[in-house]
């Protein structure tokens, strides 16, 4: 029973199946789909390429269908051989529109065609999508029916400028197919190259229907040059017979360094062998493809497609153009198919009856502008990557770099945009800093199997040799002079340039053969100024310059300077004239007017230091005002010679006199060593320190014909009538003999290395003041851009920096240390200021100010209960204390008893002695009597009554008698 329960279930659900199949299989013979025409123009239909661009959009088309079961249209393909003609691509174009009533063209296959079919999609109002055309002139038609379906070729130019960068190549040359196709991408290119520093000295046009011989001749050219950085942008057709051509004539060797843009590169896959040989060491730039689970399943399902549909054709292999052509057909079927299905007819034009061509009688798409607008909204993931189009171009900028070795193409790198170049592509890094370093690409093999980068320039060996000017010059032959050869119509050259030059090369990693070419007229002369000479540099006439020629601002705008090698600046030279100072206070120049202040103070302070410090105990200090005055300042002047007489007694005193001493002996010193140098050194001065000087008398001043100088002083605010050339330094010592007064000049001005050469001649009638502008030395001179600048400059540096720039300086310019010894020394001395003493002072200030707060201190302390009695006033006070300053200090050894004569104790006092009336009872231990001193001192100091608090200005103190004198 329950085997014939399942048995049953399983009849029913085959039954329920059966009809649900039916029923879907009626429904969809019941389904009706519309058919819309679009026509395909690609060229030679015979040929691979273009079978497997057909495949690849029948393939789209059936992909889209079979993925959207329940679409309503169906794009019904008319196809049209343009034969590699533009006629016939207009043609073709042309009668898919009027005849077929085609809604849309895909196609056509060059940017040529596509020029004139863009015009009539426009017209008929028929989106044209092209999967092929790469042109960016393209761009500039701005039809709104047009759609590129591939990339920009200019969107690979920053790719190719950041490889140029990230070796360091300073010049390249493209090669390009001279149509439109290739000259729409040179204006890119060259500027990307430019914002790299990297210049286009050259552009190699090629003819589409070039023959060998052709090839041949415009390759030897390029042997000839410079350059071996070559960028090729050209389709594979004329690209592999260029490579050929090169092969054979040796130009895929390590020298070369072969770009080549994505036009062939996008095409490597598909080129046979012999091609592919003829590439070894190439770069190539092409577009990105991420290798989907997609992609792979595709490239086997069209394979066995494309095998069975054209059995005789082996090895066909897909390109960038045919995965292009698969999503563009994919994206007009979607297109489609969102627009509906209605609308698909054509809008008859009125025809003029006078009208005699076909452009008249085409009618307009009603369904045009619907159809691109749903265009420029499609967005898919197709087999090349992200499909969209913006502006009617398609939005993919990442670059593969690829080497190609072997029987393919290896990928060494990639390019982006917002992060330059990167060894892995990191899709999630769009915000990273721009790089254009070479570590970032995998290791390359250059031609020739060649590991070693190249520098991206040779000398050709089979080219011109290079034509070195030199100028032709009366004055300073030391530098350059050209003198007539052994045999007719010839000349040689010498000169300390010339050795550094000839030094230069001969230091280069690698051989360069040269010719000097003077600079003159046929007659011999100078043939223009050394402005004129750089001039041609800049027009190519000369391919270096080896002179005495400044490096100048103005000048490197136009050619490359290397590195100096002399010292820079601009000088003066003018006469000495006899500086000898006969002023009758000359004997006041030596000190500032400052340290002249501050000397007077510091004596007058220290006489006044010292009299307060030896006025109570030293009689040598006393005495009428007047008299304590003088000898005060005589005191404190007389240091200056050491010539004072007056004993000091207190060591307070001695202390400062000491170091006061001390700092008049550095003066005094210092102060005779200046006014010996002034009298005696000093001997001569120039005529003129400074141009504004020159400037403010009108004098005239010289130059050596041809400078850059006079320009200079021109700018300087010097009026040009006051300038006057000179040929030689003869006639610079001529000129500035005479004087602006007699027809001569009164200074010459130049670069130094000249003056130097000058003065090493007439060291002992002129000076040298400055620099008074500042430059960059001597440089040697190659056109802008020249890849000889970085490494004559290396060789420049191990030339100065060794023992042959030594010996060529003592090879031409041997004179100048002989003449160096002998010249006079011009010594402009200054006068001592406060700064160089200031040191001494505050130590002689330090000192005095402190001896004399000891002092007042010890007076205060031993009077400070004279100055504390009560029922006086302070000024009263103050009074007193400065009455008891003003007496002798009788306790101090000065005044000590010495002995007794006549019965009276004698006390020494200077000048004066005070007498004390004793009898002879007296003794040691006797109190002191009402009116001797002692009494007087301890009775008396309290004693408010006392004659010490009269109101006498002068307070006598009577012992024994009256002295006035005290």
């Amino acid at each position: 029973m329950k085997m014939g329960a399942t048995n049953l279930f399983g009849s029913f659900f085959f039954l329920v199946c059966l009809s649900i199949e039916f029923s879907l299989v009626v429904r969809g013979q019941n389904r009706t789909t519309i058919p819309v025409n679009v026509g395909v123009v690609l060229d030679d239909l015979d040929s691979t390429n273009t079978k497997v661009w057909l495949s690849c959009i029948n393939l789209g088309l059936s992909d889209f269908y079979t993925s959207r079961g329940s679409s309503t249209t169906r794009l019904a393909l008319s196809i049209r051989d343009s034969r590699e003609d533009v006629v016939d691509a207009a043609a073709a174009a042309l009668d898919l529109i009027k005849n077929d009533q085609v809604q849309a063209i895909l196609g056509p296959k060059s940017s040529m065609q596509a020029n004139f079919v863009i015009e009539l999609g426009d017209k008929a109002q028929v989106p044209i999508i092209s999967f092929s055309a790469t042109s960016p002139s393209l761009t500039s038609i701005r039809s709104p029916y047009f759609f590129r379906a591939a990339q920009n070729d200019s969107s690979q130019v920053k790719a190719i400028s950041a490889v140029v960068q990230a070796f360091g190549w300073r010049e390249a040359v493209p090669i390009y197919i001279d149509n439109e196709y290739g000259q729409g991408v040179i204006p890119y290119l060259v500027d990307a190259l430019q914002e790299v520093q990297a210049r286009v000295l050259y552009r190699s046009a090629i003819p589409p229907e070039a023959t060998d011989d052709q090839l041949a001749a415009e390759l030897y050219k390029l042997m000839t040059m410079q350059t071996r950085v070559f960028i090729v942008h050209m389709l594979p057709s004329l690209g592999s017979r260029l490579f050929a051509k090169a092969q054979e004539m040796d130009m895929m060797d390590g020298d070369y360094v072969w770009i080549i843009a994505s036009g062939m590169t996008n095409h490597l896959t598909t080129m046979n062998a012999s091609v592919i040989n003829s590439l070894q060491g190439a770069l190539g730039v092409r577009t990105y493809v991420p290798q989907t689970k997609e992609l792979v399943d595709f490239r086997a399902r069209w394979k066995r497609q494309f095998q069975e549909d054209n059995p005789t054709i082996i090895d066909a292999e897909l390109d960038v153009p045919a995965l292009w052509a698969y999503d563009a057909a994919f994206a007009l079927a979607m297109a489609v198919e969102n627009v509906g299905t209605e609308n698909f007819g054509f809008e008859k034009a009125n025809a003029s009856t006078n009208s005699s061509t076909d452009l008249e009688y085409f009618g307009v798409s009603q369904n045009g502008p619907e159809l691109c607008q749903s265009l420029s909204s499609t967005n898919f993931r197709g087999l090349s990557g992200d499909f969209s189009f913006v502006d009617g171009q398609l939005q993919n900028s990442i670059f593969e770099l690829v080497n190609v070795i072997g029987n393919g193409a290896k990928t060494i790198g990639f390019w982006k945009p917002q992060s330059g170049l990167e060894k892995k592509l990191n899709l999630t890094n769009t915000n990273g800093p721009y790089s254009t370093s070479k570590s970032n690409l995998a290791p390359i093999l250059w031609p020739g199997d060649s590991p070693s980068v190249p520098k991206g320039w040779e000398i050709p060996t089979n080219g011109k040799r290079l034509r070195v000017g030199v100028p032709v010059i009366d004055g300073f032959a030391e530098f350059v002079k050209v003198v007539p050869g052994p045999s007719a119509n010839t000349t040689e050259v010498f000169g300390f340039c010339i050795d550094v030059f000839n030094a230069a090369m001969a230091g280069l990693p690698y051989a360069v053969t040269y010719d000097f070419i003077p600079f003159a007229k046929p007659d011999g002369t100078s043939a223009g100024s050394y402005d004129d000479l750089v001039q041609q540099v800049f027009l190519g006439n000369f391919d270096a310059l080896a002179a005495d020629t400044t490096i100048r601002a103005n000048r490197s705008l136009y050619v490359d300077f290397t590195l100096p090698y002399t010292e820079s600046g601009v000088v003066m030279v003018v006469p000495m004239k006899d500086g000898k100072n006969k002023s009758a206070w000359i004997f006041l120049k030596p000190l500032t007017w400052d340290l002249w202040l501050t000397s007077l103070c510091f004596f007058v302070f220290i006489g006044f230091v010292v009299w307060v410090l030896e006025h109570r105990i030293n009689e040598e200090f006393r005495g009428p005002p007047s008299h304590q005055i003088g000898t005060s300042f005589w005191f404190s002047f007389s240091t200056m010679v050491f010539a004072q007489r007056e004993k000091v007694v207190s060591n307070l005193a001695r202390f400062v006199v000491i170091v006061w001493v001390f700092v008049v002996l550095i003066l005094t010193q210092s102060y005779t060593a200046s006014l010996t140098s002034l009298l005696t050194v000093q001997q001569l001065q120039p005529t003129f320190s400074n141009l504004s000087d020159l400037k403010k008398n009108k004098e005239y001043i010289g130059y050596i014909e041809g400078s850059f100088v006079r320009d200079l002083l021109i700018q300087r605010g010097v009026d040009p009538n006051k300038l006057k050339p000179y040929k030689s330094s003869d006639e610079c010592h001529e000129f500035l003999t005479n004087g602006s007064a007699n027809g001569g000049i009164a200074a010459a001005i130049d670069e130094t290395p000249n003056m130097k050469l000058f003065l090493a001649k007439y060291c002992s009638k002129y000076t040298m003041i400055g620099p008074i502008f500042k430059t960059d030395g001597f440089g040697f001179v190659f056109p802008k851009g020249s890849p000889l600048v970085p490494d004559v400059s290396r060789a420049i540096l191990n030339v100065t920096e060794g023992d042959a720039m030594k010996e060529i300086e003592n090879k031409w310019f041997a004179g100048d240390a002989t003449c160096s010894d002998t010249k006079p020394t011009i010594s402009d001395s200054n006068s001592l200021c406060l700064d160089s003493f200031r040191g001494l002072f505050l130590i002689a200030g330090v000192s005095s100010s402190l001896s004399l707060i000891i002092f007042a201190a010890s007076f205060c302390y031993r009077h400070w209960h004279m100055f504390m009695t009560t029922g006086a006033s302070a000024w009263k006070r103050i009074k007193v204390m400065l009455r008891i300053f003003d007496q002798k200090d009788l306790s101090s050894h000065t005044f000590r008893k010495t002995g007794s004569q006549d019965g009276k104790y004698m006390y020494n006092a200077g000048n004066i002695a005070t007498s004390v009336e004793a009898s002879p009872n007296n003794n040691s231990t006797r109190p002191p009597s009402p009116s001797s001193p002692e009494s007087i001192g301890h009775s008396n100091h309290t004693n408010p009554h006392s004659p010490f608090f009269r109101e006498e200005g002068i307070l006598q103190v009577v012992v024994g008698q009256e002295h006035p004198e005290m």
